[in-house]
C-alpha cells in the first residue's frame, strides 16, 4: 500500500512526550503490534520511531527535566511547506509560537505553536521524513480532532495559515463541528468544545487510532495499565473510546 499523499495544511505526524518512554513502548507496542527505532542520541536525541507492518506510524520522546512539569501527551503535526513562513502567519492570526521553527538533520524542520484558541499543533516541513507512512489502518491514527474553547476563532485560524478548505459538517447549538476537506476526503476536524472542557483544560487536539475491535482493545490496553476515560460508544463512524495510558496521556481508539 503506498504511503498517504500529504497535502500541505494536513496532518502528517503524531508524536508523544512521555514522561516514562520505556513503559510507552512497551504499551503501545502491545497494545497496537508496533516496532522501535530509536535515532541517534547525538543528532536525534533519542526520538524513537514506532513502526508497523515496516511503516512509519508515529514517534515517541522522552521528556526532559525542563518538561518534567508538563502532563504527557500526544500531539499533532500539519504538513507546511515553510516552517518560517507558517510561524509568521500564526503570529499574525491570533496564534503564539512555543517553538520556534528548529532543523532536525536531514529530516526536515518542525516547530510547535499554539493556535487563536489556545490549543498546541505541531508542524512539520519535510525533507527525508515525509511523514506517517500508513494511516487509517489498525494500529495507525485515523483522525485527528481539535476540541476548541473558541470555535469561530479556531476555524478561521486554521482557514487563514494553514488555507484550510473546511466544510461545515453540523451547526447545531449543541453540535458544532467543522472538517478540513469534506465526506470521505476529509483529513481533520475541529468541534466546538466550549460546552464540555472544564476551565483548567485549555483547548487541545486529539488523535484517533483505528483498531479492528473496540472492545478487546480496551479490555488490552486496561490490562497494560490504561484508564477508560469515556465509552465505549457507537458512532456512526465506528465504535470509539477515550483512554488514558499509563503515564496519563490521552487518546482515542476507533473501530
Amino acid at each position: 500500500m503506498p504511503a498517504p499523499e500529504i497535502t500541505p495544511g494536513a496532518p502528517c505526524w503524531i508524536d508523544l512526550m512521555t514522561s516514562d518512554i520505556a513503559k510507552a513502548r512497551q504499551f503501545y507496542g502491545e497494545l497496537f503490534g508496533w516496532e522501535y527505532q530509536a535515532g541517534d542520541e547525538e543528532k536525534y536525541g533519542g526520538y524513537t520511531t514506532a513502526r508497523k507492518n515496516g511503516k512509519t506510524v508515529a514517534g515517541l520522546m522522552q521528556k526532559d527535566a525542563e518538561q518534567a512539569g508538563m502532563p504527557d501527551v500526544w500531539s499533532t503535526y500539519l504538513r507546511s511547506d515553510d516552517a518560517e513562513a507558517t510561524a509568521a502567519a500564526v503570529t499574525a492570526n491570533g496564534g503564539q509560537v512555543y517553538m520556534p521553527p528548529m532543523d532536525v538533520p536531514e529530516q526536515g524542520h518542525m516547530a510547535i505553536f499554539g493556535d487563536a484558541s489556545g490549543a498546541a499543533v505541531g508542524v512539520w516541513q519535510p525533507r527525508e521524513m515525509r511523514g506517517y507512512e500508513l494511516v487509517a489502518e489498525p494500529g495507525a491514527a485515523a483522525w485527528h480532532e481539535l476540541h476548541t474553547k473558541d470555535y469561530d476563532a479556531a476555524v478561521k485560524f486554521y482557514q487563514n495559515v494553514f488555507k484550510w478548505e473546511t466544510d461545515v459538517m453540523s451547526d447545531t447549538p449543541d453540535f458544532r463541528y467543522t472538517t478540513l476537506g469534506a465526506g470521505d476526503s476529509a483529513k481533520a476536524g475541529i468541534m466546538d468544545a466550549s460546552g464540555y472542557l472544564p476551565a483548567e483544560v485549555p483547548s487541545n487536539w486529539q488523535v484517533y487510532f483505528n483498531v479492528e475491535d473496540a472492545d478487546a482493545s480496551i479490555e488490552r490496553a486496561v490490562s497494560l495499565g490504561a484508564a477508560v476515560l469515556d465509552g465505549p460508544e457507537d458512532s456512526p463512524f465506528g465504535r470509539l473510546a477515550t483512554l488514558a495510558d499509563p503515564t496519563g496521556a490521552i487518546f482515542k481508539i476507533i473501530a
